[in-house]
């Protein structure tokens, strides 16, 4: 199962397992090795990218709930860890053992609330983030609802980040952790600052973007200039619905943001986001899920745009599928379609669906609900389908 030398591997996360392609020299012919975990949800699974042997898989099986697997050897064996993340539990106030994943909330009562005893239980695990290069055992792991956890053993075990799950205001960023959408609420987009470990973003949906310091041991909502259409408040300091976040991997001081009411790019030490997505043509609009970033590049990234009416059903517009991109930090889109159905054609592609490899003509890999792989070998120029009739995608990664 070993990727072959002079490829790419894309790990696929989807509805009833994971499967690995390997290509050849060229990505033009694909291997498939699958299904692994057949049955259970895989919300993600990626490769390390201090340790290429190294694959860390989150799935919600149907007996052990949601967990992580750990592959040391290319992803030809796996094991669990042994302490999955799980949020902590504290003694209620009465002094009782009651309630395995209830916790007290005291630390997150508003003021003139007394505290109380609710449930607080990971639902999925549903995006897995390597640590710093100088941190060689670190991963980070967000859930639903939304909570952050760490492991420094290689994933093995996993410790919530107390910074964050049990922050004063985690109530009011997250709405206790409530969410209406079809997925449920989730932390998103972990990105660790190249330069600085201790320097940390996530994204929640039903909440925003977030921003620490040190090492997660307290945060600030980052949500200046975004919008949040759906609230009293169209510009509130946090609830807002980011989608996907990247930062560029050699220019980490710009950040891109796909989010449920636009295309955002942020310029540090600016903290206002600025709506590039406004320049995307009026009839397409610049709503959709995923993000991702050319590796060299700064001022080029893709999106690929959903239907955004009043339902928002959350299909390519008018059943044309497209990806758009900008060479120029969003001041101009142009569309790239060629090689993709014309019509009829109803794609959806989730927010971890989207990546881009790091060769000198960058590929692009997208998943679908429907159970398809494209790529293209071109930077978007052209497009070839690579998979099909796999089950409902989750998440794509290029190792």
């Amino acid at each position: 199962m070993s990727a072959p030398e002079s490829s790419v591997r894309l790990l696929a996360g989807t509805r009833k397992g994971a499967w690995l392609l390997d290509s050849d020299a060229g990505r033009a012919n694909w291997q498939m090795t699958g299904p692994i975990s057949l049955g259970n949800i895989v919300n993600h699974i990626v490769a390390d990218p201090r340790n290429q042997r190294r694959i860390l898989m989150s799935a919600r099986t149907g007996h052990l709930g949601p967990t992580i697997f750990r592959s040391e050897d290319h992803g030809e064996t796996w094991v669990e860890a042994s302490r999955p993340p799980a949020f902590a539990k504290l003694v209620p106030a009465d002094g009782s053992k009651r309630g395995g994943a209830r916790r007290k909330y005291e630390p997150l009562a508003r003021e003139n609330e007394s505290p109380e005893i609710s449930p607080r239980t990971v639902d999925f695990t549903c995006w897995l983030a390597p640590g710093h290069q100088d941190e060689p055992g670190t991963w980070y792991a967000g859930s639903s609802p939304q909570g952050l956890f760490v492991s420094t053993d290689e994933g093995k075990t996993w410790d919530p980040v107390s910074g964050f799950n049990d922050h004063p205001s985690w109530a009011d960023w997250t709405e206790d952790g409530k969410d209406d959408t079809p997925d449920g609420a989730m932390l998103h987009s972990i990105l660790i600052d190249p330069r600085d470990k201790r320097h940390l973003y996530v994204g929640c949906s039903g909440g925003g973007v977030f921003e620490s310091h040190d090492q997660g041991a307290d945060w600030k909502p980052l949500n200046k200039g975004c919008l949040a259409d759906f609230l009293p408040e169209p510009y509130p300091e946090f609830g807002q619905d980011p989608h996907c976040m990247q930062m560029h991997p050699l220019h980490p001081d710009i950040l891109y943001q796909q989010n449920h009411c636009g295309i955002y790019r942020l310029v540090r030490p600016s903290d206002t986001w600025e709506r590039v997505g406004d320049n995307m043509p009026q009839d397409i609009g610049d709503i959709g899920f995923p993000i991702t970033l050319h590796p060299r590049d700064p001022d080029t990234a893709w999106v690929f745009p959903m239907d955004a009416t009043e339902v928002w059903p959350r299909t390519s517009p008018n059943g044309e599928p497209g990806v758009y991109r900008t060479r120029d930090g969003g001041k101009t889109w142009e569309r790239q379609d060629q090689g993709l159905p014309p019509t009829q054609a109803w794609f959806t592609v989730l927010r971890q669906c989207f990546a881009a490899d790091a060769w000198d003509s960058v590929g692009l890999y997208f998943g679908t609900t429907s159970g398809e792989i494209w790529c293209s070998q071109d930077e978007g120029d052209h497009w070839h389908r690579i998979a099909e009739h796999l089950p409902h995608i989750y998440s794509l990664e290029v190792a």
